[in-house]
């Protein structure tokens, strides 16, 4: 891969940040998000084409607000200030920022006052845009102009074409700028000069080489829970290393409805993978009796996945590194930017849990994918079909969907009904269609008429969303014949559950999972 292919993106704790990264990508050019306090020299390291600056939650006249080293804009790369970066930008060259009368947040529509090659490929000179800002440009700096403007802000748009520097009021990369992607299109390909010759076959050859050159001679292990992440984390770790990868897989008693025989059957049968097969699934509910606070869960679980995997790891010779399958999601909602702290979601299993004594270094070859790019690295690497367009399953498992403290017979429940749920998804044809298709278990318990009888039984909750990547979805509007049919077959089938709800929450303001 052509280093000279990449853009960097500053963070400043905006929620987009990777929507960014993910833009870029989608042109064909290598992305990465740095920290927004990186050093001039740190950041050449990689030798980017350009430079975007994120929005972020701050003020930049505020006491404390994240601002950049100076001499990022001393580099003579091509700078995109988003939001927050185009105000902060204004700041660092002597303009004027302060907070608006009025507040502008969401859609709005964007008046292109002067031509220039950032808006090539537009539409018009009208385009919708989305806003989300309580500052303002008063006063532009000594060598800006505004390219373009709002109703409500003058300064929508503006450059220093002697800087090689431009800045966006609005957010080019979420679905509500429909256009958006042109400007940051033409951001790479126009203003930083990138040819577009990044893809997901030189992400691979890339990865290859810097696992190898991580690893070494050491041997690695990866832990193996039969789902898409890490499925292809174990492919592409294998193609870098061969049998220098040993997976481990740990039945912690949280996994799906014969999942353990899938798993065996499949890598240590079909791929002839070395796989270890370690059950703990007692030890794991042993430590979850009686704790009901899901983070809590998370903690135990991960903390515990570590523990078992330690104790195999010291059979394995030269075992030096743990490979994970964690994702850019995991990552976003698991972590805080530096300086600048934006609400913890929820810890993840692969990113949350691990003890500070873990004695293995890690390999993350997917950190910084979406979903979707980690199923293209499958395909690319030959996996089948049907494990890579798999549906997110988390780490901690069905431990995470039983709501509450965690019961053997609760997750008994919880497995048959939630088997029924994927049976039904893939006949009707909606499974592959879908993000996440799956069943809670809710500890409540509710009266029902079953057979003449009164029941006093357990309630199950749908939960099917769609999504391009997981950082936001809508709930499934699926036909009612075929809810109807899901929860008359749970009911029937399933011993204990007398009641099925469906969630129609989004993604914000709910997670796509319970806990």
């Amino acid at each position: 891969m052509d280093l000279k292919e990449s853009i960097a993106v500053l963070d400043f704790g905006s929620q987009y940040s990777q929507l960014i990264a993910r833009r870029i990508r989608e042109c064909n050019v290598y992305s990465q998000i740095v920290s927004w306090d990186i050093s001039p020299d740190e950041l050449m390291k990689s030798r980017p084409a350009g430079i975007i600056l994120s929005g972020g939650p701050a003020s930049v006249y505020r006491k404390g607000a994240p601002l950049p080293h100076p001499g990022i804009f001393n580099l003579g790369l091509p700078i995109l200030g988003i939001c927050y970066g185009l105000q902060l930008t204004v700041k660092t060259f002597s303009g004027t920022v302060a907070k608006s009368d009025k507040r502008e947040f969401g859609s709005a529509m964007l008046q292109i006052t002067k031509k220039d090659k950032i808006f090539k490929g537009l539409s018009g000179k009208k385009v919708k845009v989305w806003m989300s800002h309580g500052d303002k440009v008063l006063k532009l700096p000594r060598g800006f102009s505004t390219l373009a403007k709002t109703d409500n802000t003058e300064y929508a748009v503006i450059s220093s074409p002697e800087r090689k520097i431009y800045g966006l009021q609005f957010h080019p990369e979420v679905v509500h700028t429909p256009e958006g992607s042109k400007i940051i299109r033409n951001f790479c390909h126009e203003i930083c000069g990138c040819k577009g010759i990044w893809n997901m076959e030189s992400y691979i050859e890339s990865s290859v080489r810097e696992i190898r050159a991580t690893v070494g001679n050491e041997h690695v292990i990866l832990g193996l829970s039969g789902g898409v992440d890490s499925s292809v984390a174990a492919a592409l770790i294998q193609k870098a290393v061969g049998r220098q990868l040993t997976c481990i897989f740990v039945n912690n008693g949280l996994l799906r409805k014969n999942e353990a025989e899938r798993v065996k059957d499949v890598f240590a049968g079909n791929f002839k993978m070395d796989l270890v097969y370690a059950d703990a699934t007692n030890t794991f509910l042993r430590k979850l009796s009686g704790v009901d606070d899901p983070e809590t869960k998370r903690k135990i679980i991960g903390h515990e996945f570590i523990s078992v995997f330690q104790k195999e790891a010291s059979k394995i010779k030269n075992a030096k590194f743990l490979a994970q399958g964690t994702t850019y999601p995991d990552v976003i909602e698991s972590v805080s930017i530096k300086g600048n702290p934006s609400a913890l979601i929820k810890s993840h299993h692969n990113v949350g849990g691990l003890p500070k004594n873990m004695k293995f270094r890690l390999v993350e070859p997917l950190r910084c994918l979406f979903k979707d790019e980690v199923r293209e690295v499958g395909r690319q690497l030959g996996l089948p079909e049907e494990i890579v367009m798999r549906q997110p399953f988390p780490g901690p498992g069905l431990g995470v969907r039983v709501i509450g403290a965690v019961r053997k017979n609760d997750l008994e429940v919880l497995r048959n009904a939630d088997s029924i749920v994927v049976q039904e998804m893939k006949k009707a044809g909606f499974y592959y269609k879908t993000w996440q298709a799956f069943a809670v278990f809710l500890p409540i318990k509710t009266v029902g008429v079953m057979g003449d009888e009164r029941t006093y039984e357990n309630v199950i909750a749908l939960r099917i969303v769609e999504s391009s990547d997981g950082m936001t979805a809508d709930w499934a509007r699926l036909p009612y014949d075929l809810l109807a049919h899901i929860s008359n077959r749970i009911i029937n089938e399933v011993r204990g559950v007398n009641r099925v709800v469906y969630d129609i929450t989004s993604k914000p303001p709910g997670t796509i999972e319970w806990e």
